[in-house]
């Protein structure tokens, strides 16, 4: 007997070792696989679309992980959105890669792999079901669909949240099957981190409801067969089930608050008035079909849908159809295949969030907002499918290949999806090909192009935008910034002032209103403009600095040193704002505070060449002319064509007796500038000095 007993332990043992030693081969090869197809992200650039806002121009998370940023992370609402763990996630990306996007863009594509990998261990956990459960991991992984959220480094947040989600759900499986405190802490916790990452997480509760169903089957459906287990009535099932989750679900509320708040807050709700509410449950309505046509046919996707005026009768009616009868289908067929409900009111329900009744931006839809939930459609097919061909001959291999079939189609559909969003203007020109109507690619295509130089190619893109949307303040604000580059300063004025007309509130363009009118020659006016703008945000750094050069010029240098500290309080890595204080500081005859912020000012960016000039001039005042040579030396090798650079350097080299060295620098300097005086006259000592020694 103990014989035996130990031979069929040993076989249990043998087993088991088997199943897992195939679970953990397949979780490598999807995490492998993922990465294979989504590691070109790698080479893409930041996007000018939230990128900015989130990384590159953003001071708190540019400066990395300190202690000010972490409870900055914890207490704003900066874009519209209140998401600590998302906030965090940036900095340390800058703290270890600085502003290279690559780093920025392999953190996601690691997210994104190791999600995938939890969702295959989740239905593995729930179901025992590896190839089915691979079948769904491996769609979520490469579906092109789920190319924005990980090519998008503005969409940390999704890849994070979605991370989360996972993990909260396999805690929860196994609180489910070893009910332990620890382990709903865990889940709980999970949940929390998921929360503080996207807000989406808010119907999490709901789908852990729908696992208690399908597949965990809780109380009243055990001991029925796998895959034909009872979908029973919700009423008398879900009470004790909902009162496990009351902590889940009021933290989904107060997160559901904060979030509101939030957006309010940020101006990124949409009023009745902008988008009425019969529009909004037109799109809604719409949005769930055109999701299930873009699942199963991924064609012509764009980082934006714009919002119609209108959607046709027909369509609004056909798409209520489909939706009314796929539910009342799975709802149906929900005893003996409690899988396809499952799946179906995974996918609706966590929709809801963001399918636009609650109307954030302008967009109808988007493909990031189906990361999460098109896993319940691939459930759907995944336990559907076989079923469906339970009495296929050399069903098998029919299956196995008509899965391969779909992944690799799927692969080679992400592959290319993932080109068009390797740089702004890739991007933009492509949501152009595909949509009608997109100002907002109209618009960011012309900021990819002011940003490369193409002025006039910008203009074209500002005005097709307003040609859409006239009444647009950044459009205006664009259009304004390109003049400005062509010097048709009254021309960006115009732009500028129409911009505040539609919007007074805006900081930036009262900003750039305010160096417009500065290079006209208009101090008074631009520094009025300039007051606005700091005063309407207060933590416009630019602003400030360029109050501080206004007040500079008028001669007010005790206010101007207020403001440029005031920048650097907002942005510590301001270079520019660290040379400019230095000037001022100079000018008042605090050389030693002087040389401090020029030495920050080329810590902060080694190729700032007036900086090290400066340095320079100021280390020549203190009679240090080995220092003045070398910083003189630094700002030519950045600046060679600098005429007074190399008039000064002369001046250091002919003080240290260097007059062969001396005579050089004055002959380059006039070499540049045949009309610089003071080089003329210099060079003419020089070579009298000369003439001495002989």
């Amino acid at each position: 007997m103990t014989i035996q007993g130990e031979a069929g332990q040993s076989s249990d043992s043998s087993e088991l070792f088997r199943k897992v030693r195939s679970t953990v081969l397949l979780a490598l090869a999807l995490f492998s696989i993922t990465l294979s197809v989504y590691m070109q992200a790698g080479n893409h650039e930041f996007l000018n679309f939230d990128d900015n806002d989130y990384v590159t121009a953003n001071p708190h998370v540019t400066s990395g992980i300190t202690g000010a940023n972490v409870a900055w992370a914890f207490t704003s609402v900066r874009s519209s959105n209140w998401h600590p763990v998302t906030w965090l996630s940036h900095m340390a990306d800058a703290q270890l890669y600085g502003m290279n996007p690559r780093g920025h863009h392999l953190t996601n594509v690691f997210l994104h792999a190791f999600s995938a990998v939890l969702l295959f261990l989740l239905f593995v956990r729930l179901t025992g079901a590896r190839w089915q459960s691979l079948f769904v991991a491996a769609l979520f992984a490469l579906h092109p669909l789920h190319v924005e959220s990980v090519a998008w480094v503005a969409e940390r947040k999704d890849v994070l949240s979605a991370f989360f989600w996972f993990l909260t759900l396999l805690f929860y499986a196994e609180y489910v099957t070893r009910p332990k405190p620890a382990l709903y802490l865990l889940a709980l916790f999970s949940f929390l981190l998921g929360l503080m990452s996207k807000p989406m997480l808010v119907t999490l509760p709901v789908v852990m409801l729908l696992m208690d169903f399908w597949p965990l089957c809780r109380d009243s459906c055990k001991g029925q067969a796998p895959g034909r287990r009872g979908f029973p009535g919700l009423v008398s099932a879900m009470r004790p089930h909902v009162r496990e989750k009351i902590p889940f679900f009021a933290c989904a509320l107060l997160s559901g608050a904060v979030t509101i708040y939030a957006q309010h807050t940020g101006g990124a709700m949409s009023t009745f008035d902008e988008i009425p509410m019969g529009l909004r449950i037109e799109n809604a309505v719409v949005a769930y079909a055109k999701y299930l046509v873009k699942t199963l046919w991924p064609h012509d996707l764009a980082f934006m849908y714009p919002m119609p005026p209108s959607f046709p009768l027909w369509q609004v009616i056909c798409s209520l159809l489909v939706v009314l009868l796929v539910s009342a289908a799975t709802i149906r067929a929900g005893r003996r295949y409690p899988y396809l409900a499952f799946g179906w009111f995974w996918f609706l329900v966590t929709l809801v969030p963001v399918i636009g009744l609650v109307q954030v931006g302008v967009q109808s839809m988007a493909d990031r907002y189906t990361y999460i939930p098109l896993t319940g459609l691939f459930v759907m097919a995944a336990w559907g499918v076989p079923d469906l061909a339970a009495n296929l001959r050399y069903r098998q291999g029919v299956l196995a290949s008509l899965a391969g079939a779909v992944i690799l189609a799927a692969a080679a559909a992400t592959w290319h999806q993932l080109g068009y969003w390797q740089d702004n203007v890739s991007l933009f020109r492509h949501a152009l090909h595909v949509t009608s109507g997109n100002y907002i690619a109209h618009n960011n295509l012309g900021v990819a192009l002011y940003n490369k130089g193409e002025l006039d190619a910008a203009i074209r893109e500002y005005e097709a935008a307003l040609a859409v949307r006239p009444a647009d303040s950044e459009v205006h604000n664009n259009l304004g910034n390109a003049l400005a580059g062509k010097g048709d300063l009254d021309a960006a004025i115009r732009e500028y002032q129409e911009a505040i007309r539609i919007h007074p509130t805006k900081s930036e363009t009262h900003n750039n209103l305010g160096n417009a009118l500065l290079s006209k020659g208009n101090p008074d006016a631009a520094n009025k403009e300039f007051q606005k703008a700091s005063a309407i945000n207060p933590t416009n750094s630019e602003a400030h600095y360029n109050l501080g050069i206004s007040l500079f010029n008028r001669g007010d240098l005790d206010e101007a040193i207020r403001e440029y500290q005031e920048a650097l309080a907002i942005n510590p890595t301001n270079s520019a704002a660290h040379n400019n204080l230095g000037k001022t500081l100079a000018k008042k005859g605090d050389l030693d505070t002087a040389i401090k912020e020029y030495r920050e000012a080329i810590t902060t960016n080694p190729g700032n060449s007036e900086a090290h000039y400066n340095l320079g001039n100021a280390l020549f005042n203190r009679r240090d002319l080995d220092g003045a040579i070398r910083e003189y030396g630094e700002a030519l090798a950045i600046n060679p064509k600098n005429s007074e650079m190399h008039n000064n350097l002369g001046a250091a080299l002919i003080n240290k007796g260097d007059l062969d060295g001396a005579v050089r620098e004055y002959g380059e300097a006039l070499a540049i500038n045949p009309n610089n005086s003071a080089a003329r006259n210099n060079l003419g000592i020089a070579l009298a000095q000369k003439r001495k020694r002989r």
